[in-house]
């Protein structure tokens, strides 16, 4: 199975939705893609959907980390909703939910950025 990616801009939040399997055979191109339309639409926070996400490894967790790093250096936010528990679980192991916040939903992600 592949990797599909959806944006939607609202205001200066990038909202990206995945679905499918991010792994190394992917990473590559969703790190392309998103560091693409955070520098042309000048992003400021991003919103993270993995409702459809199946799968991830360590090579998708790096993507994740890198972007937030990203989105850091202009004083920005991520915000991941709608979490698998395999997903989940991936991301407490990895200590990412110490810096990046979790919602239920991609509304509350977005109201928590005070868009919705």
């Amino acid at each position: 199975m592949s990797l599909s990616i959806e944006f939607e801009t609202k205001h200066d939040v990038l909202c990206i939705r995945l679905s499918g399997e991010l792994d190394h055979h992917t990473a590559d191109e969703l790190r392309e893609k998103v560091t693409a339309v955070i520098e042309r639409d000048e992003i400021r926070h991003i919103v993270l959907n993995l409702k459809q996400l199946s799968f991830m490894d360590s090579s998708g967790l790096g993507v994740i980390l890198g972007r937030y790093k990203q989105i850091k250096q202009v004083h920005g936010e991520m915000v991941v909703c709608a979490i698998s528990p395999a997903i989940k679980r991936l991301f407490d192991m990895s200590g990412l939910f110490k810096i990046i916040k979790m919602e239920q939903t991609e509304e509350f992600a977005l109201q928590r950025l005070g868009v919705a």
